[in-house]
């Protein structure tokens, strides 16, 4: 009876130290283009705003992003779905890129949470 309790208590202490766990992801970033139209949160495309399409984090969601070869990063809100193109991990708005420094692609790390 004891080991049960105490393998219950050990499975939730493990399960909450889980739920608070950062998320991070490395890959490409590319730059996307805007022309008025509606973000898949809704609201419209601001180029220069700081927003940022990714697969799967929540609407509202504020990540930093990082340009592997400068340094700099930027917190950007994710408002928006994608990027479609393999092996890319985010979209930036025109405004983020300039903040990160690049143009077209670059390597980055993104940090949620």
């Amino acid at each position: 009876m004891t080991m049960r309790f105490a393998a219950a208590i050990c499975g939730a202490l493990i399960f909450v130290g889980c739920s608070s766990i950062a998320m991070a992801q490395s890959g490409i970033a590319s730059v996307y283009a805007y022309g008025g139209q509606r973000t898949a949160n809704g609201e419209r495309a601001q180029p220069n705003g700081l927003t940022a399409a990714h697969r799967t984090l929540p609407f509202g969601t504020h990540v930093r992003v990082t340009n592997k070869s400068n340094g700099r990063s930027v917190v950007v809100r994710i408002n928006d779905r994608g990027p479609f193109v393999r092996g890319r991990i985010i979209d930036l708005t025109p405004a983020a890129a300039r903040a990160l420094g690049f143009n077209g692609l670059t390597h980055v790390t993104v940090n949620a949470g």
